[in-house]
């Protein structure tokens, strides 16, 4: 993340949001921390990372350069807890947090911007009411398809592209964008699922990536 990141800011002016604390979601944050703590032209200030109730200890642990020990890298970052449809003033941007199901805490977030465009980004998840809930309306749907459909899935793990495509649908959102899509799944089949249950653009992002968020 660190490399791909000063392709487009300095991590200094940086701001974290997280989703949940699986390691796919947060273990480069460890190099950003040292970069924000070490750097010869240091940040102004401390940088604002908002995340589940456990953002602490799990990335304090992660950071440690000795196992058994926390690293409180409260001086770098000031950190706040997602609070369950509680929005949250973000710069220019309202953000409102839900929570989705996921084997731990884990938050899907609704962006909107001072002209009311809104992209909302599912957070890993299963199929859950509040994610319709959240996507309702929305203009850009960012939503995980983990895997292909099949009645062996396991349940409140992730969304094939069907259940992204149904989502989409009962929200009525704008255009639906999936992502976290891995190697070992065919991209062109979870497209086609979506694609069978939404009526409206389906696109699978790929990393790099600008998306224009227009209200529809």
């Amino acid at each position: 993340m660190l490399g791909a990141l000063q392709r487009y800011a300095d991590p200094n002016d940086v701001h974290v949001l997280l989703s949940h604390l699986h390691a796919d979601h947060c273990l480069d944050l460890p190099g950003l921390f040292v970069w924000r703590r070490y750097h010869p032209s240091p940040a102004k200030g401390r940088g604002v990372m908002y995340g589940p109730s456990d953002t602490w200890s799990r990335l304090a642990a992660a950071s440690s350069p000795l196992g058994g020990e926390l690293d409180d890298f409260s001086d770098i970052f000031e950190i706040h807890h997602w609070v369950d449809n509680q929005p949250v003033q973000f710069g220019a941007l309202n953000v409102l947090p839900r929570l989705v199901t996921h084997p731990t805490e884990s938050f899907g977030m609704r962006f909107t911007d001072p002209a009311g465009a809104t992209l909302v980004y599912s957070g890993d998840t299963g199929v859950c009411e509040s994610l319709v809930e959240l996507a309702s309306g929305a203009d850009a749907f960012l939503c995980e398809a983990s895997w292909t459909h099949g009645p062996d899935r396991p349940p409140h793990l992730h969304l094939s592209g069907t259940e992204a495509g149904q989502i989409a649908k009962r929200a009525g959102v704008g255009e639906l964008l999936l992502t976290h899509i891995p190697p070992w799944t065919s991209r062109e089949d979870v497209i086609s699922e979506a694609k069978a249950e939404f009526d409206g653009p389906v696109h699978a992002v790929v990393c790099g990536e600008t998306i224009d968020v227009r209200r529809h």
